[in-house]
């Protein structure tokens, strides 16, 4: 038997960042004064896909935080996200296995969002089991935690996953319209456009009048497992109003390309217990839709390993919905 497709690159070392020490003297004072004592160590964190600064950092008297920071006048984009993941995190439900908010920072033209540090490690891959049933039990948590979220945390105006797609998920219609270039697909699924569209079409349906939240980015690098096995979810930036299987489907990605029986762990979890019969099928096709064209336009800003990152993804989607499909 062939071994699992890995990712091109692992995903705790996916991230291209600045060092503490490239950053501004006078950003890294602030820094320092907020933390209450100098910063003696700074572990970049190696997993993600943006270029924003990400560490943990270490202070003289024995402290530790998770600093994110990023200048408005380069990363723009990057300043929009920390300061809305600041706020979502504010009014997450406390118990929920997320790192907290403990300040944000204005200096010198860049953005800082300073949570508490998890310490922890990047799922392994191929998945482990304890650390497969570990996020899938975490997941389960959320899942039911965000199913009546506070009322402060939707006051803040998230989108709805049924918008998102119809804006930002769903390609393959336009690449049956010739409005986007066609992404190369394996022989037999050449002629399977027509199905890809009517598949992905099915998303936005059924995410329409959702009223739970979700993570809504899901994936390996925003999961750390610590010392005890347990599972945090970090990088909220993108909440918004969607069904918890949506979120499911994506984290499977990887049970899938590991070799698992990704369907019976999509099947019995409890994010998909009122989840329509093809609701995995419409969310891999409009996945692998997502990613494989969003490859081939990858923003500068984000890490070079992004593109390739992608197209994997795109390709595990594909495969494990062909599989489902019969297409092979």
């Amino acid at each position: 038997m062939s071994p699992p497709p890995l990712p091109p690159v692992p995903y705790h070392a996916s991230a291209q960042r600045p060092s503490w020490s490239a950053l501004p003297t006078a950003l890294r004072t602030a820094v320092a004064d907020r933390l209450g004592a100098p910063v003696v160590t700074a572990q970049v964190a190696g997993a993600g896909f943006t270029r924003g600064f990400a560490a943990v950092l270490d202070t003289a008297d024995g402290g530790r935080a998770f600093v994110k920071a990023a200048p408005a006048a380069e990363q723009p984009h990057l300043v929009d996200w920390y300061a809305r993941e600041a706020a979502i995190l504010d009014w997450l439900p406390a118990d929920l296995p997320a790192p907290r908010v403990r300040w944000t920072l204005s200096e010198v033209g860049w953005f800082v969002l300073c949570t508490d540090a998890v310490d922890g490690h990047t799922p392994r891959l191929p998945w482990v089991p304890a650390e497969l049933d570990a996020t899938l039990a975490g997941y389960a948590d959320v899942a039911a935690a965000l199913a009546d979220p506070p009322t402060e945390l939707t006051a803040l105006g998230l989108p709805h996953l049924a918008d998102l797609a119809r804006s930002d998920i769903l390609w393959w219609e336009e690449v049956a319209a010739g409005r986007e270039p066609p992404p190369p697909l394996p022989a037999p699924l050449r002629g399977r456009l027509p199905e890809l569209v009517e598949l992905e079409s099915l998303l936005p349906r059924y995410a329409t009048g959702a009223t739970s939240l979700i993570h809504g980015d899901l994936r390996v690098d925003n999961v750390l497992i610590d010392a005890d096995g347990r599972a945090w979810f970090c990088d909220w930036t993108w909440v918004c109003s969607g069904p918890a299987w949506f979120d499911l489907a994506g984290l499977l990605l990887t049970a899938y390309a590991s070799g698992l029986d990704a369907d019976r762990f999509f099947a019995t979890h409890p994010a998909t217990a009122d989840a329509p019969p093809d609701a995995l099928d419409a969310t891999l096709a409009a996945l692998a839709g997502y990613y494989l064209t969003g490859a081939a336009a990858a923003p500068p800003t984000a890490s070079p390993h992004l593109p390739a990152h992608q197209r994997w993804s795109g390709e595990q989607s594909l495969d494990w919905l062909a599989h489902r499909q019969g297409w092979r």
